[in-house]
């Protein structure tokens, strides 16, 4: 862990940063803490790693909370060969870049992201396109290009290294959760398939719902074709298998 995961991710101190902890390991003490008799595999690994793909494809259900458009592309693809279902988390602060107002936040918003294999993919809904996910790919093997992400910050437009975000990554994460419930308890008064993405603004104070329409032809000969060399098809994952 570094100093600066400390702030927003819960059940994480000092003392873990100190002793380099893992965050899996940190989460999972948590857990046991709770003496709820939850089981927890720790996976000590880049997702990027085919040893990762092939432990996360033994779940039942995905969430992601991925900061890069390449690591959720691939857990979209994940979820699409080995027919999962597949929850995506994102938010977004935007500050003021100049004027007066410079650094103040000026949007807060947020989308979670309900993926049925087979169905509709963050692809086809818009949130990235394949040239996104190439470049991002190019900004994660270049380590200057990764510092300079890291120096930009996590606020867009503000290059503040340690902001107070929890709240709204665990607004985001809360809503994440209600969504999975609403799909094992439906208890809307609307069909399910009307919030295949929630959006909220804290802004504006509001949520909107989009719903799950049409098929993304980029992934649909993808579907439930699990097990394949190299994984995902990916020559990334092949490479570092070979390694």
């Amino acid at each position: 862990m570094e100093r600066r995961h400390v702030i927003r991710v819960p059940n994480s101190t000092m003392q873990d940063v100190d002793e380099t902890r893992h965050k899996v390991d940190v989460q999972a003490d948590a857990i046991e803490r709770t003496r709820l008799g939850t089981r927890v595999i720790q996976i000590r690994r880049n997702l990027w790693e085919p040893e990762a793909v092939r432990a996360v494809a033994q779940c039942d259900v995905l969430f992601g909370c991925m900061d890069s458009v390449d690591g959720r592309y691939l857990l979209n693809a994940l979820a699409t060969y080995y027919t999962l279902p597949y929850f995506d988390i994102g938010v977004r602060l935007q500050a003021v870049t100049s004027g007066p107002g410079k650094g103040r936040i000026r949007e807060v918003c947020g989308t979670v992201n309900y993926l049925r294999p087979g169905r509709s993919s963050l692809l086809s809904r818009g949130l990235f396109t394949m040239s996104d996910v190439a470049a991002a790919g190019l900004r994660r093997n270049d380590p200057d290009a990764h510092r300079q992400q890291v120096k930009d910050g996590y606020v867009r437009g503000a290059g503040v290294q340690l902001p107070a975000v929890i709240s709204v990554n665990m607004f985001a994460a809360s809503l994440a959760v209600n969504e999975f419930l609403a799909r094992l308890h439906p208890f809307r008064e609307e069909p399910n398939a009307t919030w295949a993405a929630v959006e909220f603004s804290l802004t504006s104070m509001e949520l909107f719902g989009d719903p799950d329409e049409g098929i993304c032809e980029l992934m649909a000969d993808k579907v439930g074709r699990g097990d394949v060399t190299p994984p995902l098809d990916m020559l990334e994952l092949a490479e570092r298998r070979a390694a």
